[in-house]
């Protein structure tokens, strides 16, 4: 039946750099196909990544290969054939987590087939050995000359037991014959892998020249990015500075054209104050000849405030001189009251004499 596919997703490979030993290399330059294969001639299983026409991973699992997850979405794991380590970076930890369980279930199946050969094995080569020990006994019972009943008469129950252990070793024989005959298919299958192996390593080395033209390409296109991100901040910085120019330039004008509508509406009020100036002045010359009529009114009432303080300073002094001789006159009449008063107690006493 050959290799059959029997897990598959999708991820980004990368190479450990074979110089370093530490940075990572991308493999490829997107996600990926990254199957299990399942060889049922080889009991085998491997991992097969193929961009295009080109393998990237080609890496038979082993019972000793441990896959190690680095962070949340990126595994790894070193092959000691392909003298390199494989990194595997997915798209979400689902999937890392399912390669990883998937990776661990083929390392057990790995194991487990590596036991049964080993076993298998062992069982052939005591096979070997006893097929050693017991094939020189075996011509004995052909050397008895006669029939088989008087062999069975000479030798006894040991020819019993020597027909009975080559009949079993001819069985052992056949099986050896059909396990060669299975080995040489495996032979035949091995060699036409390892051919395919040849074919791909010769493939990966020209690849590997490849890009390593590419990753020095790469690095003088990297490099002269890097330059070119270089001019470009510098030039972001000085377009960034005339931006900030640009936005005070911006607000200036906003406070000049603020004032200019200021100075605008002040003008407006301005040129309607100036329609009522006619008015105002034909107001100001009638109020200056109210004005003036006013301070001739004042001044000719000033005159005759001035004549009335007159006649009162004389109507004063006309009362003063009046109260001087209403006092000399109230004096007299006290005075001629009194002698009245005498007069009349005098009459009276008078009377009284009478």
């Amino acid at each position: 039946m050959g290799e059959q596919p029997i897990y598959t997703t999708r991820a980004h490979v990368f190479q450990i750099d074979p110089t370093t030993k530490k940075n990572w290399v991308p493999a490829s330059k997107q996600a990926v196909t990254v199957s299990y294969f399942y060889d049922s001639t080889r009991n085998s299983y491997r991992i097969i990544s193929v961009d295009g026409s080109k393998v990237i991973i080609n890496s038979t699992i082993t019972p000793n290969m441990t896959f190690t997850k680095t962070s949340q979405k990126f595994g790894q794991w070193a092959d000691s054939r392909a003298n390199t380590v494989f990194g595997l970076g997915f798209a979400s930890e689902q999937q890392l987590a399912k390669f990883a369980e998937k990776f661990q279930e083929v390392k057990e199946a790995a194991k487990l087939a590596r036991d049964k050969s080993q076993e298998k094995g062992e069982t052939m080569s005591n096979h070997s050995q006893e097929s050693g020990r017991d094939t020189p006994s075996v011509p004995q019972p052909s050397s008895i000359n006669g029939t088989d009943d008087e062999k069975i008469s000479h030798v006894g129950p040991e020819a019993a037991v020597l027909k009975t252990e080559n009949d079993r070793l001819k069985s052992a024989v056949e099986q050896s014959n059909t396990n060669a005959k299975k080995w040489e298919t495996e032979l035949q299958t091995l060699r036409e892998n390892n051919a395919r192996l040849v074919d791909a390593l010769q493939e990966s080395s020209a690849n590997v020249e490849s890009w390593k033209k590419q990753l020095a390409t790469c690095k003088e296109e990297s490099d002269a990015l890097r330059s070119k991100i270089t001019e470009l901040e510098g030039q972001c910085n000085e377009a960034n500075q005339e931006k900030q120019k640009n936005a005070q330039l911006s607000a200036r004008v906003q406070e000049l054209e603020t004032e200019i509508q200021d100075k605008e509406t002040e003008l407006e009020n301005l040129r309607k104050q100036a329609e009522i100036i006619p008015q105002l002045m034909a107001e100001c010359e009638g109020i200056s000849g109210k004005l003036q009529a006013a301070e001739s009114k004042n001044k000719e009432l000033e005159g005759r405030v001035n004549v009335l303080q007159q006649d009162i300073d004389e109507s004063q002094s006309k009362q003063g001189n009046m109260k001087g001789e209403l006092k000399n006159f109230m004096d007299i009449l006290d005075g001629k009251i009194d002698e009245l008063h005498e007069f009349r107690q005098k009459l009276s006493k008078l009377g009284v004499d009478n």
